[in-house]
């Protein structure tokens, strides 16, 4: 199986870096092809609303052409999408937020009630860390990422929230655990 890798993270060794590295190692060691995108050194800009992108269904036809068109054409010719970020705000960070939003040229007929997504029935995960809990702080990240998944008629697999994470010296073998525990729900 073929896995696109988003990290969304501004610490190319922080905390949300470390437990995608587990859970990339694991999807290698069970023979499957992992692709990592740091979206923190890519040109992505945000949506623009021209509603362009509508007139392609057979294609991510956005008008803007920055980095998230390839980074679109590699999630298209996976089977699996891993989104991955330290959770900011409730949500999503300013790296990976742009491209979260232009993921509308993905999806076409949503207003008529028709819609084709070009990554329909791709696997989607989530993988979040934070340095509070997970109730009143993360719920709000993986309802959204349901809603998106669900938007994008593609199959939410999973997610690993770690609450509390304050370094990633002080991440114990048990998140190694539950990061194994996702990379198998990718490929099952």
């Amino acid at each position: 199986m073929k896995v696109v890798s988003i990290f969304g993270g501004p610490r190319k060794k922080g905390n949300t870096a470390n437990v995608l590295s587990w859970v990339e190692e694991q999807l290698t060691n069970l023979g499957h092809e992992v692709e990592r995108i740091d979206v923190a050194d890519k040109n992505i800009g945000g949506c623009i609303g021209c509603m362009n992108c509508q007139e392609f269904p057979d294609e991510p036809g956005c008008v803007q052409e920055d980095d998230a068109l390839p980074i679109f054409e590699k999630m298209i010719h996976s089977e699996a999408v891993l989104y991955s970020c330290p959770l900011y705000c409730w949500s999503f960070p300013a790296q990976l937020k742009p491209l979260i939003d232009r993921h509308f040229c993905l999806v076409t007929g949503y207003n008529f009630g028709q819609p084709q997504s070009l990554i329909q029935g791709h696997r989607t995960a989530l993988l979040i860390t934070c340095a509070g809990p997970v109730e009143n702080n993360a719920d709000l990240i993986t309802e959204n990422f349901h809603r998106f998944s669900n938007y994008l008629l593609a199959d939410p697999i999973g997610e690993l929230i770690v609450p509390f994470c304050t370094a990633p010296e002080a991440l114990g073998e048990d998140i190694r655990g539950h990061a194994s525990e996702l990379a198998r729900k990718i490929i099952t």
